[in-house]
């Protein structure tokens, strides 16, 4: 049998039309901005103060980024970025994940007061300095793990994941009790494998979180330059940067070579770098997560 062609009237032509013609505009206002950003950094800086670029670079330059990557301990500062992001990311996952699992056993002692008391430090902040006399006593200051430990546990993370794990069919874990699994188990084989959209989305959390983390680096690891994630290099690069500016446009107009300096340096193209490098990463990664991370959302949004 041949399908009938629904007739659209015209108004509803006109409808759609619209529908799509508004999508498109609110997609390029959301992907302009970044758009810019690039050819922003690719542009001379001789040719932008004048003129900023608008759909292409003006000019074509790689000094921004010739810069940013000829600074002293760039790719270490890089390393432990990426070391941190990691290992960060999967011992809070894990971390989280089982915790937001016990939560939901009844058996569990104290199980109520400990969840209140979790769901307080959602609220309640001891602050800065208490913070930091903490962080001295345990000996972290100037160690590797002062970026992962404190963050190793959130509230929010273990509330999505407690309340996820308690929409799943209880008779599989019943299953798997019977034939002698425990807890330990029945987390690695059956929750996590069934639990992948809320890890995923939990994953992207907590790793946006450590790539874009620099206070911590400022706080509790500033006499050791080994520990000097990318972020604090960048940040301290663009005050840099700033300053040797201001200076130079203060300085006398007569000194020699002073154009070719303004010229290399752009605090304004160093921050569109910046921009670039740091949302690089999380840009790569997100679109593997996509579809996991919008399931988890929806499903903590259900759920309440």
């Amino acid at each position: 049998m041949k399908k009938e062609k629904i007739k659209t009237s015209p108004s509803r032509k006109i409808f759609q039309v619209f529908n799509y013609l508004l999508m498109l505009g609110i997609t390029l206002i959301c992907i302009y901005p970044f758009w810019y950003i690039v050819i922003y950094t690719f542009s001379e800086g001789s040719l932008v103060d004048v003129n900023p670029p608008v759909l292409l670079p003006r000019g074509f330059s790689l000094a921004n980024y010739k810069d940013i990557f000829e600074l002293n301990g760039f790719f270490h500062s890089l390393f432990i970025s990426v070391m941190r992001t990691v290992i960060g990311t999967v011992l809070s996952v894990l971390c989280c994940s089982f915790l937001g699992y016990l939560f939901t056993k009844e058996e569990m002692p104290c199980r109520k007061i400990l969840y209140r008391f979790l769901i307080m430090t959602m609220y309640i902040n001891g602050g800065m300095i208490s913070t930091y006399i903490v962080i001295k006593s345990y000996g972290l200051l100037n160690n590797f793990w002062v970026y992962i430990l404190p963050m190793l546990i959130s509230a929010y993370n273990i509330v999505l994941i407690k309340t996820y794990v308690e929409q799943l069919p209880q008779s599989l874990e019943e299953s798997a009790r019977l034939d002698g699994a425990g807890y330990l188990t029945v987390f690695v084989k059956i929750i996590l494998p069934l639990s992948k959209p809320i890890i995923a989305t939990i994953a992207v959390f907590v790793a946006v979180g450590h790539w874009n983390s620099w206070f911590d680096n400022h706080i509790y690891t500033r006499g050791d330059e080994n520990l000097m994630t990318l972020q604090y290099l960048l940040y301290n690069y663009l005050n840099e940067a700033q300053r040797l500016a201001d200076q130079i446009k203060n300085a006398s107009a007569n000194m020699a070579g002073i154009s070719d300096m303004m010229s290399s340096i752009s605090p304004k193209g160093v921050r569109m770098t910046i921009t670039v490098l740091a949302s690089l990463p999380i840009f790569l990664v997100y679109p593997f997560m996509q579809k996991y991370f919008v399931k988890g959302i929806m499903v903590g949004a259900v759920k309440g």
